[in-house]
């Protein structure tokens, strides 16, 4: 059965479902510009929204647009709308991610991105402590199964390769302390005291979770020196469930292809009742991600370590309003 002709009232809510998405400090790097003409929905980088001392290369900021566009399909099928994506389509025009075509109806084999949706809005990044208990073995392969859909790897690493992870994690958070550039990106995207409850973006001192007083889950901490009232400590896990998401290369059009996967991941764990967020620390420093590959694996390139388990969903950060990031055409 064909699909109605795409009107601005399903656009707007689409991009609401695709914005939903996670990116680093909350910094919601995308902008959409809907060709009404042709019932297509371009994906931009928003590159005024990088992060020129953590993410020079704009590689984890391509990473959270391959998110937002993961919800984009999954918002889409779910409506009844097959995504006709390109990426890349114009290399003169590098802030062009992806183009998506939304003229056709769903195809059948869409049902396991569709099942998905419930879980965009449920989705908040938890740097809440998660309780020490093993994650299914079947779900796990789910997760695994999940990155390989969408062309990338998911990977559990052994205890040996989990303690080296955690000393590139300390490593890393060692550098960023004394990195005067890193500082500075995080206090543009960190909301304290009033600046928290009014914010569309950035991440708000409610969602900053207990200090760690006792752990090795890696969980960066918003507050810095700053003191935010109210906010206590605790114990966090002593053996953390990691994931490694990564690719065979490591080009712009894996990192979107990267984010993808991690969404889809991320959608798919919290369907199964995991809590999740994401650790960049090491991967931010190009030694430290090149020591963050499992040597005995077929994985190239760490995209992103995710951090899995059962606790605290974390409450929903602040996105902007639709209309600050969506025009038409």
């Amino acid at each position: 059965m064909p699909v109605p002709p795409l009107d601005l009232t399903s656009v707007t809510a689409l991009v609401a479902d695709a914005t939903t998405a996670p990116s680093m400090h909350n910094a919601q790097p995308w902008r959409f510009l809907f060709l009404s003409d042709s019932g297509t929905v371009q994906l931009r980088a928003d590159l005024e929204r990088g992060m020129p001392g953590t993410d020079p290369d704009n590689r984890a900021l391509h990473l959270g647009c391959g998110a937002a566009l993961l919800n984009l399909r999954v918002a889409a099928v779910h409506g009844g709308r097959q995504p006709d994506v390109r990426l890349l389509p114009d290399a003169a025009d590098p802030t062009l991610l992806a183009d998506v075509r939304l003229t056709e109806p769903a195809e059948a084999g869409s049902d396991a991105l569709a099942r998905l949706y419930p879980a965009i809005r449920r989705r908040h990044t938890s740097r809440w402590p998660f309780e020490d208990t093993e994650i299914p073995e079947d779900l796990r392969a789910s997760l695994v199964e999940a990155a390989r859909l969408e062309g990338a790897q998911l990977l559990f690493p052994s205890a040996w390769h989990m303690g080296e992870l955690q000393e590139l994690v300390h490593d890393a958070e060692g550098r960023d302390a004394v990195d005067i550039a890193r500082q500075e990106d995080m206090a543009r995207w960190t909301r304290l005291g009033e600046d928290a409850d009014t914010a569309t973006e950035g991440v708000p001192e409610y969602a900053f979770g207990p200090r760690v007083r006792q752990g090795d889950a890696p969980v960066r901490d918003f507050a810095g020196r700053s003191v935010v009232a109210g906010r206590g400590s605790a114990a966090f896990e002593r053996h953390p469930h990691l994931a490694l998401l990564g690719t065979a290369q490591d080009r712009l059009r894996d990192w979107l292809t990267a984010g993808q996967a991690m969404e889809r991941v991320l959608l798919l764990a919290t369907l199964g009742g995991l809590a999740t967020s994401l650790t960049s620390h090491a991967l931010e420093w190009p030694d430290l991600r090149r020591l963050a590959r499992d040597p005995r694996s077929a994985m190239s390139h760490v995209q992103m370590v995710l951090r899995l388990g059962y606790g605290p969903h974390g409450p929903a950060t602040p996105r902007r309003p639709v209309s600050d990031v969506l025009d038409v055409a």
